[in-house]
């Protein structure tokens, strides 16, 4: 795309947007006079129209289920901690604290200390029976073998994925585990939502030592009733389990 149409577009939304922003544009540039510290041009116009809400709104599930990880992790303390396929936010933050190895079906190109990125499968993981102390998988098994992400299509594939996460920890080590929770279907080609049943059967061989949910509504709650799961339609299941 050219400058020229750059230019374009953004005249074409100043003019578009101008009753809903016009106000704050004169008054701001009223205000700055002739004291112009930095330019102010149409042709630089980005529009932002849904900004002034009364809250900071924000996605319930991924803040809430990374933000209760990056705690496990942190009581874990664990020399290293390994992730499979989740948030980079999740991995580049507590990288800062606790060396992470990061695999991914598609390595990102994050460069950070105490980050390494490296290409993993969920359906053939890495790493030696039994060894990985402090290991996790967020928000990602439900995805395995619909082929979002180019994986090869497999209607058994988080059901491996799982597999191959119980395998590879260590005895007494811990698995962070994240999923869609609530009414069991499959939103294809989006991602799997399971029973909390379901969970706990595939992991039956491991302990549950916690589980914690994000509701329907967006509320988390720590050590929830796994009752409430049947009341969701699209819930987030956190489940801390040991080996």
């Amino acid at each position: 795309m050219t400058t020229a149409i750059k230019k374009a577009i953004r005249k074409s939304l100043f003019l578009l947007t101008t009753p809903f922003v016009l106000p704050d544009y004169l008054k701001f540039k009223r205000l700055t006079g002739k004291n112009k510290r930095l330019s102010l041009r149409v042709s630089d116009f980005h529009p932002c129209l849904f900004d002034k809400t009364i809250k900071t709104g924000f996605d319930a599930h991924y803040v809430y289920h990374t933000s209760w990880a990056a705690r496990k992790v942190k009581e874990i303390n664990p020399s290293k901690h390994i992730d499979i396929s989740s948030s980079l936010y999740f991995c580049g933050i507590i990288s800062a604290f606790i060396p992470v190895d990061f695999y991914d079906y598609r390595p990102a190109d994050l460069k950070l200390s105490g980050l390494k990125n490296m290409r993993g499968d969920l359906n053939s993981l890495p790493f030696g029976d039994a060894s990985v102390v402090s290991l996790s998988c967020l928000h990602t098994v439900e995805h395995v073998g619909l082929g979002r992400y180019g994986d090869a299509i497999d209607p058994e594939g988080d059901i491996k994925s799982m597999r191959e996460l119980k395998r590879a920890v260590a005895k007494g080590g811990s698995l962070l585990f994240v999923v869609p929770v609530g009414i069991p279907r499959i939103e294809f080609n989006a991602h799997r939502i399971y029973s909390f049943e379901q969970i706990s059967g595939y992991f039956s061989d491991m302990t549950l030592r916690e589980f914690s949910l994000v509701t329907d509504i967006g509320d988390f709650i720590e050590n929830a009733d796994p009752t409430l799961v049947k009341a969701q339609k699209y819930g987030c299941g956190c489940f801390g389990f040991i080996k």
